[in-house]
């Protein structure tokens, strides 16, 4: 399956961020498919339940064809909130979880099928048998064309992999927090020859003070310079000069900033700059 090189995220689109208007919602989608980014990465849980009926509603007013787009969608946690009468916050990967999540996607999405759908969290309870029956399911009854994992350890992918082929683990990666690059995520993928995708991407740069922010923000001013770019396109360009071809989730709820991460493709750092950043990050020469 071939995504866009970036992926389109929509968790902060409502509720829990920009609170956008169906309107601006489309104006998003539009933005993105003119910077060619059709890939548009969801969960059920977005918004407390309501962020995936509010991209629906806005795409499917659009005269978009779906098979010019692809939606991702997470499901596996159970979230108590007004929209949801869970007492704890848990795990839940059972048969009919899976499936009346799918099912209740499609609807607010307004969709006959996802391109992707993958666990969002690992769960010590998830039976892979019971995963794998259910995906062959959906699969099936083409609701789901692929399937992959998000935020699994390299034993959790395999305990899935193993039962079901899955295509992709979406993980947590930016400066802020590189332990893909040694924990065997990234290793697993580049083996398998399957791409990661990386959620979070900017990390905490632009919310946090930080004596790791203060260190990189010394050398991005060096490498701006240097690139004539700004900041979030070099932490994006980081992350995709590595061999795994990392595909970037940007969370944005900004058009002017989906453009301006569209043209971190075409930077390349050199090899040394990309260890400095490393390095700044870390607080010390690699090993």
């Amino acid at each position: 399956m071939t995504f866009s090189p970036i992926i389109i995220g929509t968790m902060r689109w409502g509720i829990w961020g920009a609170n956008h208007s169906v309107k601006n919602v489309q104006h998003l989608i539009e933005i993105s498919l003119e910077e060619d980014l059709f890939t548009f990465d969801h969960a059920d849980i977005y918004g407390n339940y309501t962020t995936e009926k509010l991209f629906g509603d806005a795409f499917s007013a659009m005269k978009i064809k779906r098979e010019e787009v692809q939606f991702i969608s997470k499901c596996g946690i159970e979230m108590p909130c007004e929209n949801r009468n869970f007492n704890i916050k848990s795990y839940n990967y059972s048969k009919n979880h899976i499936v009346d999540s799918v099912n209740q996607s499609l609807k607010n999405l307004k969709t006959d099928y996802l391109d992707l759908l993958l666990l969002h969290r690992p769960s010590p309870l998830m039976n892979p048998e019971e995963i794998a029956e259910t995906f062959d399911l959906l699969r099936d009854q083409k609701k789901v064309r692929h399937f992959g994992v998000s935020n699994f350890t390299p034993s959790q992918f395999e305990l899935i992999n193993d039962a079901f082929p899955i295509i992709t683990n979406q993980m947590e990666i930016s400066l802020n927090k590189t332990d893909a690059f040694y924990n065997g995520t990234l290793d697993q993928m580049l083996l398998k020859k399957l791409r990661p995708m990386a959620w979070s991407v900017m990390g905490n740069y632009f919310t946090q003070s930080s004596a790791q922010n203060t260190r990189l923000k010394k050398v991005l001013d060096e490498l701006c310079a240097k690139y004539e770019a700004k900041e979030n396109q070099i932490l994006l360009a980081f992350l995709m000069l590595h061999p795994a071809k990392i595909l970037p989730v940007i969370g944005t709820s900004k058009p002017q900033t989906i453009k301006d991460l569209k043209k971190s493709m075409d930077l390349k750092l050199e090899r040394e700059d990309w260890f400095r950043l490393l390095q700044a990050s870390e607080g010390k020469e690699v090993d």
